[in-house]
C-alpha cells in the first residue's frame, strides 16, 4: 500500500545508475497501442511499460526519497504545471553503431507546458546540467542496416496517435530477483513511487509493483493471434463509412438456432518483403479469395501486412462476406498497424461455442527453430487445455512443420538438425494427436471426401504419371510426408524463388485445419485453391502466393460420429507399433529397398512410355463422336496404376468403349500386329470370351490388355470414378462389373490412401517380403498386390485417423506387429471407412475373408486354403519376432536366411514337379513353364482337399540344380516343389502306416496330374518338353538345389497367327476353348545341360550393371562404354551415357543383347556375360576371386 510523502530541501544528484529512473507512463488502456509493436520489435518489451525516460539514468535506491523531494520542491518553487497534454503523433528513428531504435514523440507545438519544460525543472531541482537524451517513446528497434528498417518505421509511422493528459511521473526501479519476475527476462523495472504532479505528493510503494503482474506469463503465446483474443472484433459501418469496433458482444444478441455446417477457409498469402510493396500480386490473392473453392464462414490468413490488410479491407466483396474482421484497416487513423505478420480471421455472422485459434509457427528447419516450434505448439495446446478444456476447438494456420521425409532426413545428413531435433518434430504431430486434435485434411482423405480423380484426371492418364502427382514426381526423392503439400516447389514457381537450398524444395504440407471434438465436429469435405496462374497487374502470370490455400467443410451436431457405429464393433483395434531407433530412418529403408531393386527411380518413364506405345498403337486416334459413339478410354490398373510398380512387374491395361469385345480385339490385334517393328508382341490370349486378357511385351515390359464394352460409362467419363455404387451405369451385367471392378477399386485407394510415397514405400518392403518367403502368390491362395495394398491401407487409414501422420518405418513395423496376432480363421479384414454397414456373411469355407471395395465377389482370397492361412499366419508371427530384434535392419530382415532354403528344411517330404525342355528357344521354354504353372494351383487344391490335415505348401517359384547355367541355351531343366505336412486331427505325427497311406493318396492326384499335362496337344509335345511329378524325400533336395534367379522377362516369343486366331477365330470365343489347333513342334537338337562355374547367388545381370553406373554418385557413368551385339555389324560400343533403356525410343537394344561393360580409362572389362565376370557388384566368378 502506498503512503504519502512530501520532502523538502535541495539535492545535488549524479546520474550514476541504470537501476533507477525517473519516468512518463501512458494510463494502461493506451498500452496496446504500442505494446503490438514493442512485443515483436523492441527487446525491452515486458522489461519495461511503454515509457518516455525523464531521468536515466537515475539516482541509487537509497537516494530515491531526497530525489524526488528536490523534484517536489522544485516543481513548486518554480511553479510547475499540474498536468500536461501530452500527443505522441511523430515518429523516427535515431542510429547507434549497432542498432537502429524507433520512436514516436510529441512535437511540442502546441501553447502551453510540454515534456521539455518539465524535465527543465527537474534537472534544476536535481542540480542536473540542461542535456538529456531526447524525449521519446521507444517502440522498437533493430540492427542497422536491417531490411525490416523500412517497415518497423512505416509501422511507427501510422501508430495511432497516443494523446493523455500527464498528472504523474513514475519512479522505477530494476529488480533482479528470478523468483519475482519471468524467469526469461534479466530483469525488471518496477514501480517504486508515483509523484503526483496536481498534488505535489510522492506515493512509495510498501514493495515495488510490476506492470505485467496482471498478466500470466505465457498466458497468450506468441503462435497465437493475441488482439484477437482480447476484444471484440472490427465490423464495417456504412453509416459512418469505416471500420469500427463491434460495440456489443454477438454472444448477447438475440439467440440464433446454430448452424448445421461450418466452412473455414486457411491461406497464407506471402508478405511482401521488399519496401514499398510491389502490390501485384494483391488482385490475385483477392481473386483467390473470393473464388468459389474459398468461400468460407471463417477466413484465416497469414503472413498479412500493414498494406495489404487496407487493400483487403476496402473491396466491397470482402466486407459483405466477412463482416466481422480481428484487425482493421491499418490506414484507418484510429486502428493502427498489425504487430507483425499477422493473422487475420474473418468471421461471419455465426456465431458458436466453440474456439478458434488462428497459429503461425516459426518457419525454417534448424535446430532452433525446431525447438522454437515444440516451444511454441506447446504453449499454445496448453493454453487451449487449460482455458477451454470442454470447448470445441479449430486450430488453424501455417504450423510450418516440415513433413517430407526426404527434406528432414537430408538436414539430419548435413548436420542442420540432430536425430533428436527429427524426433522432436514427430512429437509434435503427435502433440497434436494426443490433444485430441484431427486433422480434416487426413480425415476427409481416408473417408473419401477429398475432390476425386475426376477433378485432375480429366479422362486420361495423366493424373497417374505426370509430374504433377505427388507420388510420381521425382520418384528417387518421394520418401513420404509430400502428398498434397501446401507448399511446392516443384509446381509453384513463387515457392521455388522462396526456397534457398535444393534439398528443401520438396513439397510440405505446411497448413492445416485441426478440429477437437469428434461429438461437435464431423469433416464433410477438404479442397484446395489458389492452385491457377493469373495474370498481374504488370502482365505477368504468377501464383497469388507461394502457398496454397485450404478450406474445409464442417458438419456440426451434438451427436456427430466420424467413425461408422455400424462396423465398429467388427472393426480390430490397431496398436501403434513405432519403429525402433535402428529401424526408423527411412533413407535406411529405401536403400533397402534399392538393393532388392524395388525402389524405382528411371521405372516409371519407361513404364509410361510402354503404356503410351500401346495406347497410341490400340486406339490410333479414334473418334468415336464423328460416329455418334462415346469415345474410348484406356487406363492402368494394378500396381502401375497405383504407383507401387517396378520395370520387373507386369502393366495391367483396361480399354473401355462402346462396342463389343469381339469387334475391339479384332481390330486390337491387326493394329497390335502391325506395330510389331516398334517392339509390340502379341504374346497370348487368356481366358475366354467376354473375360479374355491379351498378354503383350511392349519391349522388355511386360503387359496384359482387357477390354470392357460398357457404353454408359464411356458415354459419361470420367463421372464414374466418382459415381456412388447406386448409379444407373453400374447396372450392368456381373460380367461388366467384374471388368471395372480393378479400375474402381484403384481409384478408391488412390483417393483414400493418406500419403501415396510412405504407402508406396511399405508396399514394396511387404511385397518383397513376401516374395522372398514365397507367399506373394494370390492364384496359388497366398497374397497378391491387391491383397497386400488392402491390408496396408487398412493400417494406414486406421493410423492416421486415431492417431496422426505416420512414417512408413512405424507403418511397417505396426503392420506386421497387427497381423502376427490376427485371428484368419475368424476375423475378415475390411476398410472400415468403405465397409459402413458391413454386411458380408462369411462362409465356412472360407479360410480367409480380406475384402475388396466393390463387387461382384468381394473376398479377394477365394483360392485361400487353410494350409495357405495357416503358412501366411506363420511368416507374420515370424517376421513380428525379427523385427522385435536389437539392432535389427531392414536389409537383414529382408535378408535374413538365403532366398527359399528354410522351405527345404521345414519339411521332410517334398512333391517335385520336373520341367525339362530342349532344342527349342528359351523364349519357347519359357512358354511352356508358363502354362504349366497356371495348372500347378489346381494341383494344389486338389492336394489340400485329398488328405484330412495335411498342409500343403507351394513355392511359387522355380527351383534349378546349382550347377545350371544362365547363359542361352536351348535346354533347361527346373522344378517346382510342393512341402507336405501330413499330421492327425490333433497336429501330432501320424504312423508310418497312415504315413504311407497319405502318400498313396497324394500320388493318386499326382498321377492325374501327369495325364492331364500329357494329353494338351496344343502345349505339350514330347519330343520337345518333359514333366513328371513324384514324391521326394528332403535328403535329396538339401543340397543340389536353388532358386532360378535368371531374368526370364527377356525370353518372350510372339504367338503365331493360329494360336490368337483372325477375325473368325474372334467370332468363335464364345466357344469354352478358344484356344487354335497347336502348331508344328520343334525338334530336339540336344539332351545335355552345360556347367557353369561353381559360384554361389546371382549373376547381376546388364540392367543391373547399367542402373548402378547410372545411379551410383561414386562412379563417373562417363568413364563406360557397353559392348551389345549388332544384329549385322557384330559386337559394338556404345557409351552409357547415350544408351536408350525407353522401348519407344529410335536406338532402343534390347538389353540380352549387352555383351559386355568396359571401362574406357583403363580398358578393363568390368563385366562380361560369356565369362560370367562382374566387377561392379561382384557377383559370378569374380565372387570366388574374392573370396580367395
Amino acid at each position: 500500500m502506498a503512503s504519502p510523502v512530501t520532502s523538502s530541501g535541495p539535492l545535488t544528484a549524479s546520474q550514476d545508475t541504470y537501476d533507477t529512473a525517473l519516468c512518463v507512463i501512458p494510463p494502461k488502456h493506451l498500452w496496446p497501442v504500442v505494446d503490438n509493436l514493442r512485443r515483436v520489435y523492441d527487446p525491452a518489451y515486458k522489461k519495461w511499460p511503454p515509457h518516455i525516460n525523464l531521468v536515466y539514468p537515475f539516482v541509487p535506491v537509497r537516494d530515491l526519497r531526497k530525489a524526488s523531494g528536490s523534484i517536489i520542491s522544485g516543481l513548486r518553487r518554480l511553479g510547475g504545471p499540474d498536468q500536461i497534454d501530452v500527443q505522441l503523433d511523430t515518429a523516427s528513428y535515431f542510429l547507434t553503431e549497432k542498432k537502429t531504435t524507433f520512436y514516436i514523440r510529441d512535437q511540442e507545438l502546441r501553447p502551453g507546458w510540454g515534456l521539455t519544460d518539465l524535465r527543465g525543472i527537474i534537472f534544476e531541482s536535481l542540480g542536473m546540467g540542461s542535456k538529456g537524451t531526447p524525449l521519446q517513446m521507444t517502440v522498437g528497434q533493430a540492427k542497422v542496416n536491417s531490411s525490416l528498417h523500412e517497415h518497423t518505421l512505416q509501422k511507427a509511422r501510422i501508430l495511432p496517435a497516443v494523446c493523455w493528459g500527464l498528472d504523474k511521473l513514475y519512479v522505477l526501479v530494476r529488480d533482479k530477483d528470478k523468483s519475482r519476475i519471468d524467469p526469461s527476462l534479466s530483469s525488471q523495472m518496477k514501480v517504486w513511487g508515483e509523484i503526483n504532479l496536481t498534488s505535489l505528493t510522492l506515493s512509495v510503494m510498501e514493495s515495488p509493483i510490476g506492470f505485467y503482474q496482471n498478466e500470466a506469463i505465457g498466458e497468450i503465446p506468441d503462435a497465437i493471434s493475441g488482439p484477437s483474443l482480447n476484444r471484440l472484433p472490427y465490423t464495417f459501418s456504412s453509416t459512418r463509412n469505416k471500420w469500427v469496433l463491434q460495440q456489443i458482444s454477438p454472444v448477447t444478441q438475440e439467440t440464433k438456432l446454430p448452424p448445421e455446417s461450418l466452412k473455414v477457409s486457411n491461406y497464407n498469402v506471402q508478405a511482401e518483403c521488399e519496401y514499398p510493396p510491389t502490390r501485384a500480386r494483391y488482385p490475385l490473392v483477392l481473386q483467390n479469395l473470393i473464388d468459389g473453392l474459398a468461400q468460407a464462414d471463417i477466413l484465416i490468413l497469414e503472413e498479412v501486412t500493414d498494406d495489404f490488410l487496407s487493400y483487403l479491407c476496402r473491396d466491397n466483396r470482402i466486407r459483405s462476406n466477412y463482416p466481422y474482421v480481428s484487425n482493421g484497416p491499418p490506414d484507418q487513423a484510429d486502428i493502427g498497424p498489425l504487430p507483425n505478420y499477422d493473422h487475420i480471421v474473418h468471421d461471419g455472422e455465426t456465431f458458436l461455442p466453440l474456439i478458434l485459434s488462428a497459429v503461425h509457427l516459426t518457419p525454417d528447419l534448424t535446430k532452433a527453430s525446431v525447438e522454437k516450434k515444440d516451444r511454441e505448439l506447446k504453449a499454445v495446446l496448453k493454453f487451449l487445455s487449460t482455458t477451454y478444456p470442454r470447448n470445441p476447438w479449430i486450430l488453424a494456420g501455417d504450423f510450418n512443420i516440415t513433413t517430407s521425409v526426404y527434406t528432414i532426413e537430408k538436414a539430419v545428413n548435413r548436420g542442420e538438425i540432430s536425430a533428436d531435433d527429427r524426433d522432436t518434430l514427430v512429437s509434435l504431430e503427435k502433440a497434436l494427436s494426443d490433444a485430441g486434435l484431427v486433422d480434416t485434411w487426413s480425415s476427409a482423405r481416408v473417408h473419401d471426401q477429398l475432390p476425386g480423380p475426376i477433378d485432375f484426371w480429366h479422362g486420361s492418364f495423366k493424373y497417374i504419371t505426370s509430374p504433377e502427382s505427388d507420388f510420381q514426381r521425382d520418384a528417387s526423392k518421394a520418401s513420404g510426408g509430400e502428398q498434397d503439400g501446401t507448399f511446392d516447389p516443384t509446381t509453384n514457381s513463387l515457392a521455388a524463388d522462396s526456397v534457398q537450398r535444393a534439398s528443401n524444395s520438396r513439397p510440405q504440407r505446411y497448413d492445416r485445419i485441426l478440429v477437437k471434438g469428434k461429438d461437435f465436429f464431423t469433416v464433410t469435405d477438404f479442397n484446395m485453391f489458389g492452385q491457377d496462374k493469373k495474370t498481374q497487374q504488370d502482365g505477368e502470370f504468377s501464383f497469388g502466393s507461394y502457398h496454397w490455400g485450404i478450406r474445409c467443410s464442417l458438419k456440426l451436431s451434438s451427436s456427430a460420429s466420424v467413425q461408422p457405429p455400424n462396423n465398429e464393433n467388427s472393426v480390430i483395434p490397431i496398436e501403434i507399433k513405432p519403429a525402433p531407433p535402428v529401424l526408423a530412418n527411412t533413407f535406411g529403408l529405401t536403400e533397402c529397398l534399392f538393393k532388392q531393386f524395388m525402389f524405382p527411380f528411371e521405372d516409371h518413364t519407361i513404364g509410361e512410355a510402354a503404356f503410351n506405345l500401346l495406347k497410341e498403337v490400340v486406339l490410333q486416334g479414334d473418334d468415336n463422336s464423328t460416329r455418334g459413339l462415346p469415345p474410348f478410354v484406356m487406363l492402368p490398373t494394378g500396381s502401375y496404376g497405383l504407383g507401387a510398380w517396378t520395370s520387373k512387374s507386369d502393366i495391367n491395361c483396361l480399354c473401355i468403349g462402346p462396342i463389343s469385345s469381339k469387334t475391339f480385339f479384332a481390330l486390337a490385334i491387326q493394329r497390335l500386329r502391325k506395330a510389331s517393328q516398334k517392339g509390340i508382341k502379341i504374346l497370348r490370349p487368356v481366358g475366354a470370351y467376354p473375360d479374355t486378357v491379351l498378354e503383350l511385351g511392349v519391349g522388355n515390359i511386360k503387359m496384359a490388355l482387357q477390354y470392357c464394352s460398357a457404353y454408359s460409362v464411356a458415354e459419361t467419363w470420367p463421372a464414374m470414378l466418382t459415381a456412388p455404387p447406386t448409379d444407373f451405369m453400374f447396372k450392368s451385367s456381373m460380367s461388366t462389373l467384374a471388368e471395372l471392378k480393378p479400375l474402381r477399386d484403384l481409384c478408391f485407394l488412390r483417393r483414400t490412401i493418406p500419403d501415396l510415397a510412405t504407402f508406396r514405400i511399405a508396399y514394396q518392403l511387404i511385397k518383397c517380403w513376401a516374395k522372398r518367403r514365397g507367399i506373394y502368390a494370390a492364384k496359388f491362395g497366398y497374397l497378391g498386390g491387391f491383397q497386400i495394398s488392402i491390408l496396408l491401407s487398412r493400417v494406414y487409414k486406421i493410423l492416421l485417423h486415431e492417431g496422426g501422420s505416420v512414417s512408413a518405418p512405424t507403418l511397417l513395423t505396426t503392420f506386421f506387429h497387427h497381423y502376427s496376432s490376427f485371428n484368419w480363421k475368424e476375423d475378415t479384414v475390411f476398410d472400415p471407412f468403405f465397409h459402413k454397414d458391413l454386411s458380408y456373411v462369411r462362409s465356412r469355407r472360407e479360410p480367409m475373408v480380406i475384402l475388396g471395395f466393390h463387387g461382384p465377389r468381394p473376398n479377394t482370397t477365394e483360392a485361400a486354403s487353410a494350409s495357405t492361412v495357416d503358412t501366411i499366419s506363420k511368416e507374420f508371427k515370424r517376421a513380428k519376432v525379427l523385427l522385435s530384434q536389437s539392432n535389427m535392419t531392414w536389409c537383414q530382415f529382408i535378408e535374413e536366411e538365403e532366398y527359399g532354403i528354410d522351405f527345404l528344411s521345414d519339411y521332410t517330404t517334398f512333391v517335385k514337379i520336373t520341367v525339362r525342355f530342349w532344342g527349342v528357344s528359351m523364349s519357347k521354354g519359357n512358354s511352356f513353364m508358363n502354362w504349366l504353372e497356371t495348372r500347378c494351383p489346381r494341383l494344389v487344391r486338389d492336394l489340400s482337399k485329398r488328405v484330412s490335415h495335411m498342409k500343403v505348401r507351394f513355392w511359387p517359384a522355380r527351383w534349378v540344380r546349382e550347377y545350371t547355367t544362365e547363359e542361352e541355351d536351348d535346354e533347361y531343366e527346373g522344378y517346382y516343389l510342393i512341402g507336405l505336412d501330413i499330421k492327425d486331427s490333433q497336429g501330432r505325427d501320424v504312423t508310418n502306416t497312415e504315413f504311407l497311406a497319405a502318400l498313396d493318396e497324394v500320388q493318386v492326384d499326382l498321377d492325374k496330374f501327369e495325364e492331364l499335362i500329357g494329353n494338351d496337344e496344343k502345349h505339350f509335345d514330347f519330343k520337345l518338353f518333359y514333366m513328371s511329378a513324384e514324391i521326394t524325400p528332403w535328403f535329396e533336395l538339401r543340397t543340389e538345389l536353388q532358386l532360378d534367379t535368371r531374368d526370364w522377362s527377356q525370353y518372350t516369343v510372339e504367338a503365331e497367327d493360329e494360336d490368337i486366331g483372325d477375325k473368325e477365330f474372334w467370332a468363335s470365343m464364345e466357344a469354352e476353348e478358344p484356344d487354335g489347333p497347336s502348331k508344328k513342334k520343334e525338334t530336339s537338337t540336344s539332351t545335355t545341360l552345360p556347367l557353369r562355374p561353381a559360384y554361389k547367388g546371382k549373376f547381376r545381370s546388364a540392367g543391373d550393371v547399367l542402373r548402378r553406373l547410372r545411379w551410383d554418385q561414386a562412379i563417373d557413368s562417363s568413364d563406360y562404354v557397353v559392348g551389345y551385339e549388332d544384329r549385322f555389324s557384330g559386337v559394338m560400343e556404345r557409351s552409357v551415357d547415350s544408351w536408350k533403356s525407353e522401348t519407344t525410343h529410335e536406338e532402343f537394344i534390347p538389353q540380352h543383347r549387352i555383351v559386355y561393360f568396359k571401362r574406357k580409362s583403363d580398358g578393363a572389362t568390368v563385366w562380361d556375360r560369356k565369362e560370367r565376370r562382374d566387377e561392379i557388384f561382384g557377383s559370378g566368378i569374380t565372387s570366388l576371386e574374392r573370396q580367395a
